[in-house]
């Protein structure tokens, strides 16, 4: 099997929009928010991201939740596994989510659901890339960094089976 990845969204195209994503969250944010990482796809993005709230003086926790639905295949299997749960107490506390892709949004629901059950006050999500085109359950992220066509992407974060996340930028994958 022969694998092609076509660059979709730059590095540079990544960062001018994780700094402008920080200047539209940083106003919603409430000292000690704790702000929820889904790994591993959304660790890039929300180190890139952390780093530009903290310009703007927020305190913030940082926690991550390992979801999966994926396993190595390209389609999600709808079924969501909690295979670690952030530790931070996030009962009466505000929760940033974030994950890299918003594709059939059935992960999403659920760890946003999670997060009530947990008690937390009050719930937004930021996605990197969101897919409508894929929605199974319907959900809006608060705030998105690009909105794409159904493709399958790698890099910033984004494998395909625990690869490519090292690339620098986002890429189209074609086998």
């Amino acid at each position: 099997m022969s694998i092609a990845i076509t660059p979709l969204i730059t590095e540079e195209q990544i960062r001018a929009r994780v700094v402008a994503l920080a200047a539209e969250i940083a106003p919603r944010l409430l000292p000690g928010t704790v702000v929820v990482a889904l790994l591993k796809g959304a660790f890039v993005f929300a180190a890139d991201l952390l780093r530009e709230l903290a310009r703007h003086n927020l305190d913030l926790n940082l926690d991550f939740m390992v979801l999966s639905s994926y396993g190595n295949d390209t389609r999600s299997s709808g079924r969501v596994l909690i295979n670690l749960d952030c530790q931070k107490l996030v009962e009466n506390r505000d929760v940033l989510l974030l994950d890299d892709i918003l594709d059939s949004g059935n992960t999403l629901t659920f760890a946003v659901n999670h997060m009530r059950f947990k008690g937390a006050e009050r719930i937004s999500t930021c996605v990197l890339l969101d897919k409508p085109s894929r929605r199974q359950t319907y959900f809006q992220a608060d705030f998105v960094g690009f909105t794409i066509e159904d493709l399958f992407v790698v890099g910033y974060g984004i494998d395909y089976a625990e690869r490519f996340r090292e690339l620098p930028f986002i890429g189209h994958l074609t086998e």
